[in-house]
Parts: C-alpha cells; sequence; structure tokens
C-alpha cells in the first residue's frame, strides 16, 4: 500500500513538472493540486490496464525501432488521461496535441525515475 501510495506521489510531482516546463499543457482552475492529483491517479490506471495491450500490440514495433516507439505510446498514454480528465471528468488538465504530450511523457518518465531513485528507498534483500 505505501509503495503504490509513493509512486501515485511520485507520478503527480511528474506531471506538475511537465505542467510547468511543456508551454502546451496546462493546469487551470482554482483547485490545481487536486487536478494533478487526479490526473496522476488516471495515469496510473491507463499505464496500469491500457498501456500493457498496446505494448503488446506493438511489440514488434517496439524492437525494431530499439524502444523508441515506448514514448510514442507514453505519449498517447499522456494524451488520452487528457481528454479523460478534461473532457470526461471535467477536470482543468489539457494538452495541446501529439507534440506536446510527446515532451510531457518524456520529462514525466524523467522526472519518474529521477524522484523514485532518491525516494524510492532501500529494497529488502532476502
Amino acid at each position: 500500500m505505501r509503495s503504490l501510495l509513493l509512486r501515485w506521489g511520485i507520478t503527480a510531482v511528474a506531471v506538475a513538472v511537465a505542467a510547468w516546463v511543456v508551454p502546451g499543457i496546462h493546469v487551470y482552475g482554482p483547485h490545481r493540486v487536486w487536478t494533478v492529483l487526479v490526473v496522476a491517479l488516471v495515469l496510473g490506471l491507463i499505464n496500469a490496464f491500457i498501456r500493457p495491450v498496446l505494448y503488446g500490440l506493438s511489440c514488434g514495433l517496439i524492437a525494431l525501432t530499439l524502444g523508441v516507439f515506448t514514448l510514442v505510446i507514453n505519449a498517447l498514454m499522456l494524451w488520452l488521461a487528457s481528454w479523460i480528465t478534461y473532457d470526461g471528468i471535467g477536470l482543468e488538465f489539457k494538452v495541446n496535441g501529439f507534440w506536446n504530450a510527446f515532451a510531457g511523457a518524456l520529462i514525466v518518465s524523467l522526472v519518474s525515475v529521477v524522484v523514485s531513485v532518491f525516494v524510492g528507498g532501500k529494497k529488502k534483500r532476502r
């Protein structure tokens, strides 16, 4: 449970950094913190259920591009999270276009890795 909440917080920080850095990713409204937390939750659910299916369907393309196509899949997942939260739920989180989603997904990935290294803690040895 602790690691799930930690992963959710790391994703929320990464989404906030992406919204701050990429000019085409916007978080509007008075409840920005809650919006980012919900976006991180939606992104986590999308990554848990939809991304593995896309990885399976595009494994040949991923192998052909030596893994670079995973960035495209991550961008599509961020764009889908934006569509679900903006149009579906009504929150004020918007990603304008694929290239902004691509840059945002790259930043989310990098920030998640860096924060996980510092916050992740030590693994138990068996």
